[in-house]
């Protein structure tokens, strides 16, 4: 498994403790002049589960008591109602598997605590009270308590499932909690981690895989280089035949040392246009751009006048994931990239931005 050293001696240390606790407390319980069996072996298996794997739906109490319990209760019954030890033996772990199946209970050592039950040829249903019940119950408090102390939660309460948990976005999730429930109905098969914890793995996996390969990507290894700006005082008919003849919807506005003052959008010019309140687009817009030759005009006649100034802008050094909720949650279509002295080097459209996530999601590492 791979775990630390640290795990591996809190495990070793909480099974030394958790059965001394358990052996201390059923050998008074029998007495110093008491006979028979006060501490049976399957403990030992049940702390192996209890304290290296907390996590795991075989340790939980009731699998530990209930399993073991059941169990040693079968293993009673088939001593008592089948004379050969070897067919006894064989037919309690059977049935023991099956009640436990049924009783949501499935505990590795119980099958042993059934196979003991018939081996020391416990005739008494006594035998599931002392030691089997008493033994684990016992072992369940010193592993409640110990696991608690520890850091570890004990019992392990299930992760509730997140359907539409998001990853980078909930429509950039690969998988949802029917997709892995068709998997596991598929697989048929009892696996050593609930299903919840199983879910929430493979999305923090997957999370991480877009953490590494996003992680590694900046704004200058995807932003586009061929630049097509204007300034302050371009006239709206070069703005707009710019975007048409290049058929882009964004042109960064910078001075003439290239730094940005604004940026200028299809959308500033249907807002400036009055396209919502009046018919025929085409002339509006046209009306809009048209040169006017008079000293005086009563509408915009240069980029400065309608261009938007608040411009959210991005170092082309910084991480492309930092964009994430720029493009998704705030809105933005265009982001202009800066190098030194703020001056403009590039600049990332929505388009940019796919194609990247797409490159890494599609390429492996």
């Amino acid at each position: 498994m791979a775990v630390n050293a640290q795990e591996r001696w809190r495990a070793a240390l909480g099974a030394v403790l958790g059965l001394l606790f358990t052996a201390l407390v059923c050998r008074w319980m029998v007495g110093s002049g008491g006979v028979g069996l006060w501490l049976v072996a399957p403990m030992g298996a049940s702390a192996v589960l209890m304290f290296a794997l907390p996590a795991s739906p075989l340790a939980q109490p009731w699998a530990v008591v209930g399993g073991n319990t059941v169990s040693a209760l079968v293993g009673i019954a088939c001593v008592r109602w089948i004379d050969d030890p070897a067919l006894a033996g064989g037919l309690a772990v059977a049935l023991a598997i099956v009640l436990m199946f049924a009783l949501r209970c499935l505990h590795p050592p119980g099958g042993a605590m059934a196979l003991i039950a018939v081996l020391s040829h416990a005739t008494q249903f006594h035998f599931a009270w002392f030691p089997s019940f008493v033994n684990s119950g016992l072992l369940v408090v010193a592993g409640i308590v110990y696991n608690t102390a520890t850091g570890r939660r004990y019992p392990h309460v299930q992760v509730v499932a997140r359907p539409g948990g998001k990853v980078l976005g909930a429509s950039a999730q690969r998988f949802n909690s029917v997709d892995l429930d068709a998997v596991l109905a598929r697989y048929n098969q009892v696996l050593d981690i609930s299903r919840d914890d199983l879910e929430a793995l493979l999305q923090e996996t997957e999370m991480e895989s877009y953490r590494r390969r996003l992680g590694e990507l900046r704004c200058g290894n995807i932003m586009s280089r061929q630049l097509i700006t204007v300034e302050f005082g371009s006239s709206l008919q070069d703005a707009w035949s710019l975007m048409r003849q290049h058929r882009i919807k964004a042109l960064p506005v910078v001075d003439r040392a290239d730094r940005v003052v604004g940026i200028v959008t299809m959308a500033d010019f249907m807002r400036h246009a009055d396209v919502d309140m009046h018919d025929g687009i085409a002339s509006q817009l046209r009306k809009l751009i048209r040169r006017t030759t008079s000293l005086y005009s009563d509408k915009p006649e240069v980029v400065g006048q309608i261009m938007t100034r608040q411009v959210r802008v991005a170092s082309e050094d910084r991480h492309v994931v930092d964009l994430v909720p720029l493009f998704s949650e705030d809105g933005h279509h265009h982001i202009p990239i800066i190098g030194e002295n703020n001056r403009l080097v590039g600049m990332i459209t929505q388009s940019d931005f796919v194609r990247a996530l797409y490159r890494a999601v599609e390429t492996p590492a």
